[in-house]
């Protein structure tokens, strides 16, 4: 999970350098906490925030595919 949300968050902000990414698991959950640029913030919300909801619906699917959980949460 970690790698893919990685791979999709660096691909899109201006400082990928910046783009941190915590991982917790807890029995069958994984925990993603996200931190990236203040200047990048806006990009990995979109607009009405679109795209911040659709990087959760990615990383749930393909935790959904491993018979696991997966919670994303943007850290500001």
């Amino acid at each position: 999970m970690k790698e893919l949300v990685e791979y999709l968050v660096k691909a899109m902000v201006d400082q990928p350098e910046k783009v941190l990414l915590a991982q917790r698991t807890q029995d069958e959950s994984i925990f993603l906490e996200l931190t990236v640029a203040s200047d990048d913030m806006g990009k990995v919300i979109g607009r009405h925030g679109k795209t911040i909801d659709a990087l959760r619906t990615v990383t749930q699917m393909a935790a959904a595919s491993r018979d696991r959980r997966c919670r994303l949460e943007l850290l500001g």
